[in-house]
């Protein structure tokens, strides 16, 4: 928290003035999101292609890099970040844990937030898990929407697989 935190209190306080410099340097916006996949994934091997498939998503986007920052800065500011702490859904929600997430949260909250029908643990991944161990998560949503799964059939008139 001492050391890697500061992305969120610029995006969350001054997201527009990142945005024209990311916006502005292709070197610092490589800089700057080559840091975050680097360090928030599980040692993931990163290609230079890929990283470059990131940086040109954010760069050559309409909205360019404000979009990702600008959210931080809507929470802080609407008023209503409390009220995201105490969200409740009845919609099937299903939980994967990585081990090398930002901010790992105790089972026992996460399973505050909604109707938990499925939950894993997993021996790699971290907050890029999608992109690092996709297998893993595609796995998990078999598990949870196939046949056999809490929630299969949760679309109604759908059959799932």
């Amino acid at each position: 928290m001492d050391t890697g935190t500061g992305y969120s209190a610029i995006q969350a306080t001054m997201p527009q003035t990142l945005s024209y410099a990311l916006t502005d340097s292709p070197v610092g916006l490589l800089a700057w999101i080559y840091e975050k996949l680097v360090f928030w994934s599980d040692a993931y091997d990163w290609g230079d292609d890929e990283v470059l498939q990131w940086v040109s998503i954010y760069l050559f986007s309409a909205s360019g890099p404000a979009t990702s920052a600008r959210i931080y800065y809507e929470i802080k500011h609407s008023g209503r970040s409390k009220e995201l702490i105490n969200i409740w859904s009845p919609v099937p929600l299903g939980l994967s844990y990585f081990p090398k997430e930002l901010t790992p949260v105790p089972k026992t909250w996460a399973r505050t937030v909604g109707n938990v029908v499925f939950e894993a643990d997993h021996d790699k991944g971290g907050h890029f898990a999608a992109h690092e161990v996709p297998h893993a998560l595609a796995d998990d949503l078999r598990k949870m929407f196939g046949k056999g799964g809490k929630a299969y059939g949760v679309v109604k008139g759908k059959d799932g697989y």
